[in-house]
């Protein structure tokens, strides 16, 4: 799920409150309350807040910002992770109970980055934090302290037991924040992905319904119609060739028909222990040896625990896999079919097995990594392709428990990753 370019222009509106926010509680616990002795570095970083908030905002405006939202997002944190940093140092970071905002800039920024960009922003602020926690303690950097009424001069000074545990229980905040953020975002992307694939086939499903419904009942005539016609002609060799080709077109349109309704709602499967080696080796005795003498196919199978699928239909979506692996090599290659155990590299299914399925052919565009799923969309269009394929392998391995992943570099290959959940055993469920 690509999240809005709204989130950029949100950040920046966030922002003016905060700057406005900053210049108010400085002024009400400087000049009111007496606990900030030296508030002019405060209003400073409020002012240099508005100056760079300014400046994201003007940059709105300049070519290619839409294209870019992440990383303005990026540096938007980074500028308010600076900010925030010197705000605290100017205030009795070590004991200041704001010191927590940074969960909020972790939480935005795993919703709306990337990779480890995240984690990079997480070390960040730990790394900021804890610095300036050192070098005040090592009273390498003045100290700002706040001036409580109830203990103006009873200050006791920084401890480094304290200063240890509060920089822990910092750290250990920001990184899980990033952890749980990331992960439900994966999570909520797949999902997402999922519901819009069973929303197409909802509306494909009627939309076959009806089309079907129309044109059955003519199709039956007209073929009906030719045959008499061919018994009439057939001592025309011309107009028998003719009729011919027109009841080859009308089974063409027939075949399409039913393969359609087919993708629209397929057959259901059945959930059962699966040895994914077997199925990876009954799906290459399918392929059999007429791929061409320029392509070899391979197979690295590792010791795998058996999956909860339906067998027939795993080697179903490899071999349909298989299949456009070997499309994209029409000048040879070498397409791999590899199972291994993911183990714990899986955050979200702890033991799955995967299969990969790889070649060395044209590769995938980008732009197009995100359509391939789609009804519809093929880019053999000219060859015959429908663009049904990978929709219904979609389909049918999200049926069994399991998802697909996709990884391509142009001119070198492709890889889809089938990633299946460990089937059950007998014990697991009585022992729980």
């Amino acid at each position: 799920m690509k999240l809005p370019p709204e989130g950029a222009r949100w950040l920046i509106s966030l922002r003016w409150v905060a700057c406005a926010a900053v210049f108010a509680i400085t002024f009400v616990t400087s000049a009111l309350l007496g606990v900030v002795v030296n508030p002019l570095p405060l209003y400073l970083v409020g002012c240099a807040m508005v100056a760079y908030n300014l400046m994201f905002k003007l940059g709105e405006t300049e070519p290619g910002a839409e294209s870019n939202i992440e990383r303005n997002i990026f540096r938007q944190v980074v500028f308010d992770l600076t900010a925030l940093t010197l705000l605290l140092y100017f205030s009795d970071l070590p004991r200041n109970p704001f010191l927590f905002f940074y969960v909020f800039h972790m939480i935005i920024a795993s919703m709306y980055l990337r990779g480890r960009a995240p984690y990079f922003l997480a070390a960040m602020a730990i790394g900021m934090v804890g610095l300036a926690m050192l070098l005040e303690y090592l009273r390498l950097i003045p100290a700002f302290p706040l001036q409580y009424p109830s203990g103006r001069d009873s200050l006791p000074p920084l401890d480094p037991l304290y200063l240890l545990g509060a920089f822990a229980a910092f750290a250990s905040a920001l990184l899980i924040a990033v952890y749980f953020t990331t992960s439900i975002r994966r999570y909520v992307d797949r999902a997402h992905a999922e519901i819009r694939q069973k929303e197409k086939m909802l509306g494909i499903g009627q939309l076959v319904a009806g089309i079907a419904h129309q044109i059955a009942n003519p199709l039956d005539g007209v073929q009906n119609c030719l045959m008499h016609i061919g018994e009439k002609v057939k001592d025309d060799p011309h107009l028998t060739e003719y009729v011919q080709l027109m009841t080859e077109a009308l089974d063409r349109i027939e075949r399409t028909a039913k393969r359609v309704q087919a993708f629209a709602r397929p057959r259901g499967v059945t959930l059962q222990s699966t040895d994914v080696n077997q199925a990876v080796e009954a799906t290459l005795e399918v392929l059999g040896t007429s791929h061409g003498k320029h392509i070899e196919i391979r197979a690295a199978l590792e010791k795998v625990a058996p999956v909860q699928g339906d067998p027939y239909t795993l080697q179903e979506v490899l071999f349909n896999l298989c299949t456009n692996a070997l499309n994209a090599m029409p000048h040879g290659g070498a397409l791999t079919l590899r199972t291994y155990a993911l183990g714990r590299k899986d955050e979200d299914q702890m033991g799955s097995v995967a299969i990969d399925v790889s070649d060395t052919g044209v590769g995938i565009p980008r732009v197009n990594l995100e359509k391939i799923f789609e009804p519809f969309f093929t880019t053999r269009a000219s060859s015959g392709g429908t663009g049904l394929g990978l929709g219904l392998c979609r389909m049918l391995i999200s049926e069994m428990g399991g998802r697909i992943e996709v990884r391509s570099v142009l001119g070198q290959g492709t890889t889809f990753t089938v990633i299946m959940n460990r089937a059950e055993k007998k014990g697991d469920k009585a022992s729980e």
